[in-house]
């Protein structure tokens, strides 16, 4: 007997649950691409942005700050006049157009409480950048997600000279042309290595037959055990040519750059 009145009533919630779906479909973010599997779980699923900062951090309506990571805006390098704007400018746009997804890996914050984030909107803002050579690839030595994405993206930008590429500032650099006085800045190398050698546990990449001269790459002892799933070996790279990036240092008045994650060497051959 009560049979009826239970369908009667399921029938009757119906409409309510159709309505309760619906809001619920329209309260979740839509992405307009799909989240790739490198980026990490999701940290903030309807972030709204209030504003992006000269350094790049975007501020959070509840005031937390993030950053994007793995790529490098012209902001602090010697680039031409109105680089760094044009780069700001597109990132407020795609921050501020829509509320963005937010993913993020551990460990997620830097040395300022920031948590380092993928950013997704309308598009993935980090390859959207690169894409446009409004942004370079830098792997951070904790992480490497999404490296060959990025890669990939960036390499697009360069073989059309798009944004930063055009400028000669930007140009890969051969390794004969980093001197100590490039210190501080951050560049990308390529050639191949005429020695490597490890001494104390730190592995020395040269390439220049006079180490005393010429650029050199180093890998510390604590960062060796990063690279040996590397292949060829770290330790047999000579001969190989590598595009390498980082912090040019001064050492003793030779440039070194200090590399502390695989994902900072692409082989060339």
């Amino acid at each position: 007997m009560n049979r009826p009145r239970r369908h009667a009533s399921i029938a009757a919630m119906r409409p309510l649950l159709i309505v309760t779906t619906l809001a619920a479909l329209a309260a979740t973010p839509a992405l307009a691409v799909p989240l790739p599997s490198c980026a990490g779980g999701i940290e903030v699923a309807h972030a709204k942005i209030v504003r992006v900062e000269k350094n790049g951090a975007l501020i959070l309506a509840d005031g937390r700050a993030v950053m994007l990571e793995g790529i490098r805006l012209p902001l602090a390098d010697h680039g031409p006049p109105g680089l760094a704007d044009d780069a700001l400018n597109a990132l407020r746009t795609m921050a501020l157009a829509t509320p963005l997804t937010l993913t993020a890996t551990p460990p997620k914050e830097d040395r300022y409480d920031r948590v380092r984030v993928q950013a997704f909107g309308d598009g993935w803002i980090q390859t959207g950048l690169l894409k446009r050579g409004l942004a370079r690839v830098q792997i951070s030595p904790d992480r490497s997600e999404c490296a060959a994405e990025f890669y990939a993206a960036e390499k697009q930008a360069r073989a059309s000279g798009a944004g930063l590429w055009a400028f000669p500032a930007f140009a890969i650099r051969k390794p004969s042309s980093i001197s100590a006085s490039d210190e501080g800045s951050f560049q990308i190398v390529e050639g191949a290595v005429a020695d490597a050698a490890t001494h104390d546990g730190r592995v020395f990449l040269d390439f220049s037959a006079d180490y005393r001269r010429g650029l050199t790459a180093t890998i510390a002892p604590e960062d060796h055990r990063a690279f040996r799933a590397t292949r060829p070996a770290i330790e047999e790279m000579a001969g190989h040519t590598l595009r390498l990036r980082g912090m040019v240092e001064d050492y003793g008045g030779r440039p070194e750059i200090a590399i502390s994650n695989p994902a900072q060497i692409e082989f060339v051959q």
